[in-house]
């Protein structure tokens, strides 16, 4: 065998449907025309790459031999086995010229089953029954004779039910990893309805789809934009309570579907897709803060008195920022002092705006390096707000001002608006007594962040936040050794219960294993997909909690003794992918001996049993499942002239069933299968008795019980066997409700490490999702300070000050505070998405940081007081920093509140964000100006004596 990359991914099963038909037309031929017809179709569309077929009954001729009548005709298995081999077989003859052509010979002896034009006509088996197998006294003896021939259909793995059916026949359509969904399932559903109404099908038979991916793409991405939109809003509302100007805040927002449509165009150009769920978390106001500072600037400096204003252009000629491109060139005389000013503006950020996106951008790399489900989700995220923000800077330097130019009017008023005038009002003193008690405000800081540390230890912690799909998939352990019939009573109670609550549409039910061993489940796995009613139709008083714990009571008050697993079809699949086994967790108990495996996993499962928060706990048990075991006794069979080959080939056949031979309808292949009757497998006293056939010395058969051949025990063998890294292990699986993951699973280990002694060469590790999230916790704890470094390179080329860089990052510890204030009131566990909130503060938190010093060491050049300077660097720079921060805070306020369909993982990061951005520039306009003085205080005292002891000009 060569190795093959898998085509298909985690999500990809994205269709499903059942083929039904007219009354009495059958499984077996619905089943018929799901695999030679309708598969063969589905594999023509484009993004298919598997179709796995479950439920129905697989076609085969079965030729059940009646041993009774062997012995009295004097004919053997083998000798049925190979004669209808040789039956059944077509030859070439090369060709022969007749006259001037060439004509081929051809010898055919195919079996006709009728069934070439019409598959429902595949009944006739008179071509098997007539095979001859010997001829005695002229008289030929044929299978019909020794044999019973019919339709029948293989053993089954697995059996399908939906709703009041018992059994149905269903498919599920795989795409392939790298096809979008939405342009798939559209090409399927258009494949279906053609199939449907093109006469491929036999009449009466139909295609009924029951889910496809796109009602769920459709439902999140209505949630996202829905978010979208009202974050756009909310962004723009921002702008014009601060700046008191619609057309101000229409030059901010232009700046949107810019950065959005060149993100885009660069995605499209480097062959990249954006995810919907992480998108949905792209925060606008983030992405307009670099348009939010320039046009603020320009809106001051033309609220400036005119002196002011002459004092910045005369700037502007002295070369101050550069040399002046208005003055020189043909086109000087094109510059109005109105252009001027807003030249004079974006000079005065420029640095500010692209070292503020450059960190914005570096804050993001740790969502660069992050693997697994929480890469394929925040990858596309940062990549998206990568381009979006370069894209965002691009606009802010060449669209922004020329619509300043245009849209912003002639006179300003030097009014700022009641919002403004009333935040500065409350803020000045406050801010003169922050300046003038520094060491109160350091300890009031240094408290709220102490009182952070202590909330943060409280805060619980998960993987990701689960989306939710709008369906239930259910997965029911009965016990581990019970055949496939045995278990078909409780499927169809379970979907019973389940179509007693009126908030399920359909209930489907998988017992066993699909045929095509696309799974190895055994057959006391049962698992149940019931697709639910959008949520507004439900009774206001019932969550799907409730509905949880309803059916939890159900099922165990009428299904004592089997194991229930809650959970949803695509998390489901990620679930198993993670923890390897069927269950969201598992604990993998690793050794070599089967028998202490299990004696160590009862004691695991009893201490988890403690452990509050732990649900569907279960052991999949790797011993108990009876094994019938032949085995031949070589010197026994060598007196019969038997190898023990001979001897298997009849158990073989006679339990198991040999195939023959393969007959041909058309295009369609079906085994021609001999096997025993029932009667001859019903018992093991039946088994011992089946006869082998040899031939004695004189060329006659003859026949032996196989007891006499063999010694035929009933023993207790392997049900399972799971390895890892090529260790056996035994898995203990769990989920986990009502608590946090982090905290349940450490509550656990630590009992296991204490109360469960492990022998020399075992040991216990933890997988799925809990494994997953240390995985991706020691990835942040690496990467994050890599990210913070590459923000400081950043700023000490900015400011060529390790101090002012230091100091830029102070107010970093504040957003985060904010975000932890905000997860602990909102009952939300820290996740992965959260940490991708918390990486998000980084860059905006620095760009208020940097518009601080900027400005201050700007104020210090004109001042001597460096208190003074800091006042006025805080007062004037407090607009556009809590413009940019509320407008960050602002922007994700839709996705931190949103309960639909697709929020789910972008609430946490909202959530942080939303938190750090309104708390985190408060404490960094009050503490850090403060904190700042504590460090410059010697350098201002110093500069100001210097400046006392210098003589007068005059």
């Amino acid at each position: 065998m060569s190795p093959t990359i898998q085509q298909s991914s985690l999500v990809g099963e994205v269709f499903r449907y059942q083929i039904v038909g007219p009354p009495n037309f059958g499984l077996t031929n619905l089943r018929t025309v799901q695999d030679w017809v309708v598969i063969r179709r589905l594999f023509t569309v484009p993004g298919v790459v598997q179709v796995s077929s479950w439920g129905g009954t697989t076609k085969q001729y079965d030729v059940e031999v009646d041993l009774h009548k062997l012995d009295a005709y004097n004919v053997t298995l083998p000798q049925v086995i190979g004669a209808l081999g040789s039956a059944n077989i077509n030859v070439g003859g090369r060709e022969i010229t007749v006259g001037q052509q060439s004509v081929n010979i051809r010898g055919v002896g195919l079996f006709d089953s009728g069934g070439a034009e019409d598959l429902t006509q595949g009944w006739h088996v008179n071509d098997i029954e007539n095979v001859v197998l010997a001829q005695v006294n002229g008289v030929p003896v044929q299978v019909k004779n020794v044999a019973k021939v019919t339709v029948g259909f293989v053993p089954r793995l697995g059996i399908a039910g939906r709703d009041r059916d018992d059994d149905v026949a269903l498919a599920i359509v795989v795409k392939g990893r790298t096809y979008p969904t939405n342009e798939v399932v559209a090409r399927i559903k258009a494949e279906v309805d053609k199939i449907n109404n093109d006469g491929t099908l036999p009449p009466g038979v139909k295609l009924v789809p029951y889910y496809d991916r796109t009602t769920l793409v459709s439902v999140t991405t209505s949630t996202v934009l829905h978010n979208l939109i009202f974050g756009c809003l909310l962004v723009f509302l921002i702008q014009w309570i601060f700046l008191g100007d619609l057309r101000s805040a229409i030059i901010v927002g232009a700046n949107i579907p810019f950065a959005l449509f060149f993100s885009v165009i660069i995605l499209v150009l480097l062959g990249q897709d954006a995810n919907l769920l992480s998108v949905g978390a792209v925060d606008f106001g983030i992405i307009v803060d670099s348009a939010v500072i320039l046009v603020e600037n320009i809106f001051r400096n033309f609220q400036a008195r005119p002196e002011q204003q002459q004092q910045l252009l005369q700037q502007l000629a002295e070369g101050r920022f550069g040399a002046d491109p208005t003055r020189a060139g043909d086109h000087a005389t094109a510059w109005t002092d109105r252009l001027r000013m807003i030249l004079v503006s974006a000079l005065q950020v420029d640095k500010a705006i692209f070292f503020s996106v450059a960190v914005t951008v570096a804050a993001f790399v740790p969502l660069f390096t992050m693997q697994g489900v929480e890469g394929q989700i925040f990858n596309p995220m940062a990549r998206t707000y990568g381009y979006a923000l370069v894209g965002a800077m691009l606009s802010t330097f060449t669209i922004t001002p020329v619509l300043a130019s245009y849209l912003l009017p002639e006179h300003v008023r030097e009014l700022e608006t009641i919002a403004v005038r009333a935040l500065r009002s409350a803020y000045a003193p406050v801010l003169r007594w922050a300046l003038i008690h520094r060491k109160t405000m350091l300890a009031i800081g240094t408290a709220f962040l102490a009182a952070i540390g202590l909330l943060t230890l409280r805060l619980g912690t998960e993987f990701l936040p689960h989306l939710e799909e709008g369906n239930l998939w259910i997965r029911a352990l009965m016990p581990q050794t019970i055949g496939l019939m045995a278990g078909e009573p409780a499927a169809g109670k379970v979907r019973e219960i389940l179509l007693r609550h009126p908030e399920v549409l359909t209930v489907v039910t998988q017992h066993g294993r699909p045929d095509d061993g696309s799974d190895a489940a055994p057959f006391s796995n049962l698992e149940i997909f019931a697709p639910l009613k959008p949520f507004e139709q439900w009774p206001a008083d019932l969550t799907k909690d409730k509905l949880i714990k309803q059916l939890q009571k159900e099922f165990a008050e009428e299904l004592p003794g089997i194991t229930f697993n809650f959970s949803q079809y695509i998390q489901d699949n990620i679930e198993e992918q993670l923890s390897g086994v069927k269950g969201a967790n598992s604990v993998k108990i690793i050794g070599r001996d089967q028998m202490i495996l299990e004696d160590l996993a009862h004691k695991v499962l009893h201490e988890m049993e403690q452990v509050k928060g732990v649900e569907d706990l279960d052991v999949f048990w790797v011993r108990g499942q009876p094994n019938l075991n032949v085995k031949v006794d070589r010197e026994k069979a060598a007196r019969y002239g038997l190898n023990t080959g001979d001897v298997n080939l009849v158990v073989q056949a006679a339990l198991g069933g040999a195939v023959a031979t393969t007959l041909l309808e058309a295009d369609r292949q079906f085994n021609v299968t001999v096997r025993l009757p029932p009667e001859y497998r019903a018992s093991l006293e039946a088994v011992r008795n089946v006869k082998v056939g040899f031939t004695t010395p004189d060329g006659n058969n003859a026949y032996i019980p196989l007891t006499e051949l063999a010694n035929i025990t009933l023993d207790t063998g392997a049900s399972f066997i799971y390895r890892e890294a090529r260790e056996r292990y035994i898995p203990v699986k769990f989920s986990v409700r009502g608590r946090d993951l982090g905290g349940t699973v450490e509550e656990a280990q630590q009992r296991i490490a204490k109360n469960v002694k492990l022998p020399p060469g075992y040991r216990i590790i933890w997988a799925g999702e809990f494994e997953s999230l240390q995985l991706a916790q020691a990835r942040l704890e690496v990467i994050v300070p890599i990210s913070l470094a590459l923000i400081m390179v950043l700023l000490y080329g900015l400011f060529n000050s390790l101090r002012d860089s230091l100091l830029a990052l102070a107010g970093i510890p504040f957003a985060v505070g904010g975000g932890v204030l905000a997860l602990y009131f909102t009952g939300l566990d820290f996740s992965i998405s959260a940490a991708i909130g918390f990486v998000s503060l980084l860059g905006v938190s620095v760009m208020d940081g940097i518009l601080m010093i900027t400005y201050y060491n700007q104020a210090r050049q004109d001042t001597t007081d460096a208190v003074e300077a800091m006042f006025q660097a805080a007062t004037h720079r407090m607009r556009p920093m809590l413009m940019t921060a509320w407008s960050a805070c602002i922007g994700l306020l839709p996705a931190a509140v949103s309960s639909g369909i697709g929020s789910q993982v972008q609430r946490p990061l909202a959530t942080v964000v939303v938190g750090g951005m309104l708390i985190g520039p408060i404490m960094l306009l009050v503490v850090v100006p403060a904190l700042r003085m504590m460090f410059l205080g010697r350098e201002g005292r110093s500069q100001a004596a210097t400046e006392a002891g210098r003589p007068s000009p005059a």
